[in-house]
């Protein structure tokens, strides 16, 4: 029997190309209007898997714009109720449901405090679709497995979308345009490596850099919301600095490098960390140690750490019925967690 989870995994593509073909009006209008602010800051308003969605939206703007981008807080709006100074500044509010009444109340005290803002939603109407100055449909489509998959990845479309606009930069338009037919080669990867080590494993490491610590952070929520398999996930910088201390012999380390800047490091490290024994598997061909992953080359290298989500999301739905769990109703969990 096909999983909704798995189902949801193959709309991926198409998905993707349906929000690129039916929102380039008010993606452009966006842009525009962010061109038009030209904020000293961005700040981002989410929460699980759509904060990580925001977390590498943080990182691509960083890396585009050279703008500081911080994630606010929810409960400042809901429970301090403080007021924000946002004059200068740009937000992007993301939720697949756009219904949490803390992430409303942010998005709405951020455009009263001056911000120009953007929501990312799957749901309109929705309150968060209402409270931001301009509201984008996602166009995932309705999404039943309560872990979150094609929602997580055109809410980074979408983003991605208004940023090559919003920054003119044709390399990156042609990036996202071309990203439905690169996730469905990315569908076709296989990473069935991973079964076998993390079918039996309580615990693993999932590293990043940049972009892809975005993506590492998602992998982990994963691991934890669909095979109740505890995953952290940290800089491939940043685990030497302490969280080394528990990789013991044939403790799985899963890296997600793409093709930038960063790659070389996230090799390094886990050079380093192979060499203490642990199962290391990794997205690069510049691994001189560990297992290598296939991975998918988009041409550019924000959108080639999106698409290392795809082969992993397929990957992760295997585990969870190889572990014996029904990925589609995590114990415990409801499809939208409404947090005041």
């Amino acid at each position: 029997m096909t999983t909704k989870m798995r189902e949801e995994i193959d709309e991926i593509p198409a998905a993707a190309a349906r929000l690129l073909d039916s929102s380039r009006t008010v993606i452009s209008e966006a842009a525009n209007a962010l061109r038009d602010k030209d904020p000293g800051v961005v700040v981002t308003i989410a929460r699980g898997s759509s904060d990580h969605a925001a977390h590498f939206l943080k990182y691509a703007i960083e890396l585009q714009m050279g703008l500081p981008v911080a994630s606010l807080g929810p409960s400042l709006a809901s429970i301090y109720e403080t007021r924000m100074k946002l004059g200068k500044a740009a937000a992007f509010a993301v939720s697949q449901s756009g219904a949490s009444p803390d992430i409303v109340a942010m998005a709405r005290g951020a455009r009263d405090g001056g911000a120009t803002t953007v929501s990312l939603v799957n749901t309109l109407p929705s309150p968060l679709a209402d409270a931001a100055t301009f509201a984008i449909d996602i166009k995932a489509g309705p999404e039943i497995a309560v872990a979150a998959t094609k929602s997580f990845v055109n809410s980074i479309v979408a983003g991605l979308a208004i940023l090559a606009s919003w920054s003119r930069d044709d390399a990156l338009a042609r990036a996202v345009d071309t990203l439905p037919e690169h996730f469905e080669k990315a569908l076709l990867l296989d990473w069935s490596a991973l079964l076998e080590p993390l079918k039996s494993a309580d615990s693993l490491y999932m590293l990043g850099r940049g972009p892809a610590l975005a993506i590492a952070a998602e992998a982990a929520l994963k691991c934890k919301e669909t095979c109740e398999l505890h995953a952290e996930a940290y800089s491939s910088a940043e685990v030497l600095h302490g969280p080394v201390s528990i990789v013991s012999r044939n403790f799985p380390v899963v890296a997600f490098a793409a093709r930038d800047k960063a790659e070389a490091s996230i090799a390094g490290t886990v050079s380093k960390l192979a060499a203490s024994n642990a199962t290391c598997f990794i997205t690069s061909d510049q691994a001189t140690a560990g297992h290598k992953l296939p991975f998918i080359a988009t041409g550019h290298p924000i959108t080639d750490a999106l698409a290392l989500i795809v082969p992993y999301y397929s990957f992760i739905e295997s585990l969870s019925r190889a572990r014996g769990f029904n990925p589609d109703k995590p114990v415990a969990l409801k499809k939208v967690t409404e947090t005041q």
